[in-house]
């Protein structure tokens, strides 16, 4: 279907559609009509919206578009986690997880939302940055993202649950706060109460470390949580691991956090991938500790999850609960990721789409 030229409903607030409604002459109350077929029901065709008279369903059908992005491949894991392909308005493609909270059928789910096609950032262990950088997405392109995978969770578990993903984590292909308005834009339709109504305290965006993201950020009043990808303890490992340390190194970055906890009083959650014979040293550890203990702050350490394009390593078990007792001693709150997802390559590092 030709969309060029077609008002885009998919991303207005309430309020907008209402506007638009007004606009080509219709009541109001027709915006609120269309925004809960949109935002409730996951609904992108106009001949499905049945309390819409049929002469305005044809009229939109010709004027307007809700581009909720198609779902080309899903990847099941032997976890129950789900990987998305999904193909945007202009044929670019993203993917997008979907994690189980818990075992069984009566399990919620965690999902990961791409906010680039591709990555600009290139950390070194990463598939996402090296296939390339191609564009931001559009604040409707991220909520797609969630409206897509509810709908194709209910279909393919025949599970009728309006709350089904119960969790929003901004960590797929992209850097979020290369691309914030949109992001943030899309955490408000996403805590609507008017329309999806996802709890805020349930949504996480995880940046690499772009410091002013980080302080516009702190004046949000949002009840987010922040999650920084740390995955070094000294400026010279992580300018190699995380190229976008070299325009805000540590210090730069610290002092945003610092100012983050000060305006917000939120805990902050440092990511931490474990490469094996990289980082996980115990010099690492006590520079880690040193640096972190101050904060208000989480480590979540992740285990490498293997590129075969790329030369790091999983650490072994051993190695890996080595790291995390060291830091444990020194003081810090720790956690160990549960990898999900490895097995069809959804976990986190692993997303990568090919262009045609």
């Amino acid at each position: 279907m030709n969309t060029i030229n077609r008002t885009q409903l998919l991303g207005m607030n309430c309020k907008q559609l209402e506007d638009y409604m007004l606009q080509i002459g219709q009541p109001r109350y027709r915006g609120r009509q269309i925004y809960k077929w949109i935002y409730q029901k996951d609904i992108s065709s106009f001949y499905e919206m049945s309390d819409i008279p049929k002469e305005l369903r044809r009229q939109l059908d010709e004027t307007a578009v809700v581009s909720i992005p198609r779902v080309l491949k899903q990847r099941v894991s032997k976890d129950g986690t789900r990987k998305f392909l999904m193909e945007l308005e202009d044929r670019k493609r993203i993917e997008t997880v979907v994690i189980p909270q818990g075992e069984g059928r009566g399990s919620r789910y965690s999902l990961c939302i791409s906010t680039q096609v591709g990555c600009p950032i290139s950390c070194a262990f990463c598939a996402t940055g090296s296939s390339g950088y191609h564009r931001n997405l559009q604040s409707h392109e991220m909520v797609g993202q969630f409206l897509s995978s509810r709908r194709e969770l209910k279909k393919r578990l025949k599970k009728n649950d309006d709350n089904i993903i119960s969790n929003v984590v901004y960590m797929g292909m992209g850097e979020p706060f290369l691309n914030y308005d949109q992001v943030i834009a899309s955490v408000y339709l996403l805590i609507d109460p008017q329309g999806i109504n996802l709890d805020q305290r349930h949504i996480t965006i995880s940046t690499s470390g772009e410091v002013k993201g980080i302080k516009r950020l702190a004046e949000e009043d949002l009840q987010i949580t922040l999650a920084i990808s740390l995955h070094a303890p000294n400026d010279q490992l992580r300018d190699q691991l995380v190229p976008l340390n070299r325009k805000y190194p540590l210090g730069q970055l610290m002092e945003a956090v610092e100012y983050y906890l000060d305006k917000t009083n939120r805990r902050v959650t440092f990511e931490y991938i474990m490469l094996d014979d990289v980082n996980i040293s115990r010099e690492h550890a006590h520079e880690l500790i040193k640096m972190v203990k101050p904060l208000l702050a989480n480590i979540n350490l992740i285990p490498y999850n293997e590129v075969e394009t790329l030369p790091f390593k999983r650490p072994s078990s051993n190695k890996v609960w080595q790291f995390y007792h060291w830091l444990v001693e020194g003081g810090l709150n720790v956690t160990i990721r549960e990898e999900r997802g490895g097995d069809i390559e959804a976990a986190c590092g692993q997303l990568y789409v090919k262009e045609r």
